[in-house]
């Protein structure tokens, strides 16, 4: 049986009993930033478990992707080794919301596993939590399960809990018994390879309170998990080697060809192992969104790429070879998991780059590693760290080098000496601050509570009637905290505003502003003699505001324009926001092309164009603002009420800085640099509104005299030109002369007709002015090739005009038709043009009859 009539089999089964097949949900959790990736079936579902969201279904089934690579869940460094652990695997589940309870959940997992799937009866086992005497008593009348195989056990192996507080309640698990003796239950939760467990059926039904004790929840719900991976290899008969399934054969098989080394010795299937089970978990995260950096998911996936390139060196894969596996595991997945499939390109694309740009860190890495190894039992801290921060080389690469060598290293002394200068970083960042010799002041100095909080009044206003709360003379300076404040303070990229107090009638500049937990501190350029719980006007510079605000909404357009014209795997890395300018960093694999560049800078624009009112959605429940779909991403840290900027269905972002009311405002958006910072990640300069103005200014100003030149030489270009004209058409018009001697002939009227060089239409028309000048009573036709063009130009005579109701146009407009073409115009003279130059001979000599048609 194969792995996908498994997986369908499964869904087909729940579906038959009326559970809605879901999706599974992204494998990066951008709505619950307390996650690095998604890590279990119900993480999608935690919202309604938690009691703060619905679903229009009460039952649901699906084949959920989770990675486990961080925190309790962290398989990374036994995959390969063994032949079960994976950071990527599927988890088979179905839930009730409210709905069906315990006796149906253990009624059909029984029935699924021995009657669909046929697994043996005499070798399952069921575990219920210890005082769970309801799931007990099912399993002996609901299954015909053998009752000395039904097991209790304690919290540790049967009871399920979200966290310390919250849904929580017992579960009961099947597993198999593969050993010779299926009656021995003492292999049962002792982590034995001849004893798995296959499913885990968890009943919701306490609530966990602060003081520890458990309430019944109101609605009871039901939510299991199966590894899919696992039941495969059970089915398959292979149980315990997921690696021998064909979810993985066929990418060994693959790397096997790539190598062109065989799946046999037993170093050569670990690497292989580690390279199948990571190049899985890449192409996921990398279709959802994610992309390898040096933070976060994105240092955990870097890590994960890492390690698979370095396993591909036991294999003599030197040069860059992930990349090429991903096509494999689209043959395989990308028909139920469509976003690998759909982002294919972009996947190879990213880890090809990585790989490519991390062999030049591994060759060297390696080498210094040897060299620094030799004659060692042991690495001290500062190498191991020296490794890391000056060379670039991944400390889990380190410990596997030594592991290899038989050495080891003080990981423990890398993590402190890791943290001390995490430590002086953030400390540089304060590095403003410590100019000003306020670092070491706290709101205690200010002789004020620690959970005091200026209220923010700029959002509404840009000028504000305060109250002074408390001050002080630091260094010449008055550092004043007043009850409320229009000035925003630097955050989220955007910077601290500047302004004015007034007080007793005298206006003081604000230097700078900060802040100490929720105050506001307002820095005034010299010492102020001020008496606490006065009263001060506290002035923005509305000028710099507001050519603020419209570059941080141009950011929020730019950054949607960006994931629409580049991918959705485009996040922000990092931003800042000035009156001057907006600089914008964010993932993304390669340069930009001048033609995407200027894709996404006309996106903006058209948005700007299109006036859209800007909503800043200010201090609303997080859980609305998830349903609002406003884009989350990890690194940001969330309360319980939060802001959110929404531009129509366009763009919607958790910001908390200040914004334009209508996207009009915002004039004009133009991008003035694109570059990359580091590897993954560039970076794009852009500015807006009278800044562009003053952009293009700059641009003409050093070119100012050289286009005055230009100018001047263009106008002297023009009279030569002119004057060229004028003497092309006086020599020409002698010709006119000749042509007014042999006139021909049609029903008794002269035609004055002749083929001639012309430069243009105009210098065509002004000949045929010259020939009726001189025409006395007639109609006349010259023609010419221009630019392998046939145009011709048709005059008549006043007489013909008023007694013969003749019309150059009427006549012009059949001539063309010869040569393919068209045209018209008065009756006195009239242009026209055709495509085909080979008939100007054949109209020359049709002329008389075109003529005397109208005659």
């Amino acid at each position: 049986m194969k792995s996908r009539d498994i997986r369908q089999q499964f869904l087909d089964f729940f579906k038959s009993k009326g559970h809605t097949i879901v999706p599974s949900a992204p494998v990066i959790p951008y709505d619950d930033p307390t996650l690095l990736f998604t890590n279990a079936g119900m993480n999608q579902f935690k919202d309604v478990f938690l009691g703060t969201g619905i679903r229009d279904y009460k039952r649901a089934a699906d084949s959920q992707l989770c990675i486990r690579v961080s925190g309790k869940h962290n398989d990374l460094e036994e995959v390969g080794y063994d032949t079960y652990h994976h950071t990527l695997f599927e988890m088979l589940g179905n839930w009730s919301f409210g709905d069906y309870y315990k006796k149906e959940a253990i009624m059909w997992a029984w029935e699924l596993l021995t009657e669909v799937w046929k697994l043996p009866k005499e070798r399952l086992y069921a575990t219920v939590y210890k005082d769970d005497d309801e799931a007990l008593e099912l399993w002996k009348t609901v299954t015909d399960i053998k009752h000395s195989h039904i097991l209790k056990f304690g919290e540790k192996d049967n009871f399920w809990e979200m966290g310390e507080t919250g849904p929580c309640g017992p579960c009961s698990e099947i597993h198999i018994n593969l050993s010779d003796n299926p009656d021995d239950a003492s292999l049962v939760n002792v982590g034995s390879p001849k004893c798995i467990e296959i499913w885990n059926l968890v009943f919701i039904q306490y609530n966990r309170e602060k003081d520890g004790s458990l309430v019944e929840l109101p609605a009871k719900h039901v939510d299991t998990g199966m590894g899919f991976e696992r039941i495969v290899s059970v089915l398959q008969g292979v149980p315990g080697n997921n690696y021998a399934t064909d979810i993985f054969s066929p990418i060994i098989n693959k790397i096997s060809e790539i190598s062109g080394i065989p799946y046999v010795r037993e170093d050569h299937q670990i690497s292989m192992r580690v390279i199948a089970d990571h190049i899985r978990t890449l192409s996921f995260a990398i279709a959802d969104g994610a992309i390898p950096s040096n933070d976060g998911r994105g240092y955990v996936l870097r890590r994960i790429l890492r390690r698979a390139a370095r396993y591909g060196r036991k294999l003599n894969l030197i040069e860059p070879f992930l990349y090429k596996i991903v096509s494999t595991l689209v043959e395989e997945m990308g028909d139920f998991f469509p976003q690998i499939k759909n982002n294919q390109t972009n996947i190879e694309n990213i880890i090809h780059s990585e790989e490519t740009s991390f062999n030049l860190t591994l060759d060297r890495g390696i080498e210094l590693f040897e060299n620094i190894s030799q004659n060692k039992s042991t690495i001290d801290a500062e190498t191991v760290y020296k490794l890391y921060d000056t060379y670039g080389f991944p400390v889990d690469l380190t410990a596997l080098l030594a592991k290899e060598k038989g050495i080891s290293i003080d990981l423990n002394g890398f993590e402190k000496l890791l943290a001390e200068n995490k430590e002086k970083n953030r400390k540089l960042t304060k590095e403003k601050q410590s100019n000003l010799n306020i670092q070491s002041i706290s709101l205690e100095n200010f002789a004020l509570n620690s959970n005091f909080i200026t209220e923010f009044t700029g959002y509404d206003e840009l000028e504000t009637l305060a109250q002074i709360v408390s001050h002080l003379i630091i260094d010449g300076k008055t550092h004043i905290i007043t009850n409320k404040s229009p000035m925003y303070v630097e955050s989220g990229g955007q910077i601290s505003d500047k302004g004015q107090i007034e007080y007793n009638s005298v206006l003081y500049n604000i230097l700078d502003v900060y802040k100490i937990g929720g105050a506001i501190i307002h820095i005034i350029d010299q010492e102020l003699q001020i008496d606490n719980y006065s009263h001060i006007k506290i002035i923005v510079d509305k000028i710099r505001r507001y050519d603020t605000k419209k570059n941080h909404t141009a950011t929020h357009l730019l950054h949607a324009a960006l994931r629409k014209i580049l991918g959705t795997h485009v996040q922000q890395a990092g931003s800042l926001v000035t009156n001057e300018k907006l600089r914008f960093d964010f993932s993304h694999f390669n340069k930009i092309s001048s033609d995407e560049l200027k894709q996404i800078e006309d996106l903006v624009n058209l948005k700007i164009r299109e006036q859209i009112p800007v909503n800043h959605l200010r201090n609303i429940p997080l859980q609305d603002a998830k349903n609002l779909g406003a884009l989350m991403f990890f690194g940001d840290k969330y309360g319980e009420r939060v802001n959110v900027i929404k531009v129509d269905d366009y763009s919607a972002e958790f910001c908390g800085g200040t914004h334009v009311s209508n996207t009009s405002e915002i004039g004009i958006f133009k991008i003035i640099s694109e570059s990359s910072i580091s590897a993954g990640v560039r970076r794009i300069e852009a500015i807006t509104g009278l800044n562009v103005i003053n952009y293009i200014a700059s641009l003409h100003e050093d070119k100012h005299k050289l286009q005055s030149q230009i100018e001047e030489y263009q106008q002297k270009i023009k009279t030569l030109e002119k004057e060229v004209e004028e003497l092309s058409i006086k020599i020409k018009s002698s010709d006119i002369d000749s042509i007014l001697k042999n006139p021909t002939t049609a029903k008794g009227i002269d035609i004055y007709k002749n083929i001639i060089q012309a430069s243009s239409m105009d210098e065509l028309k002004s000949l045929s002015d010259v020939l009726r000048e001189k025409i006395k009573s007639g109609i006349g036709v010259l023609i010419s090739n221009i630019d392998n063009k046939v145009m011709i130009s048709c005059v008549v005579s006043d007489d013909l005009i008023k007694n013969n109701n003749l019309s150059a146009g009427k006549i012009v407009g059949s001539l063309a038709k010869v040569v393919n073409g068209g045209g018209g115009g008065k009756p006195h003279l009239a242009t026209a043009g055709g495509k085909d130059t080979t008939k100007i001979d054949e109209l020359f000599n049709s002329i008389e009859k075109i003529i005397a048609d109208f005659i």
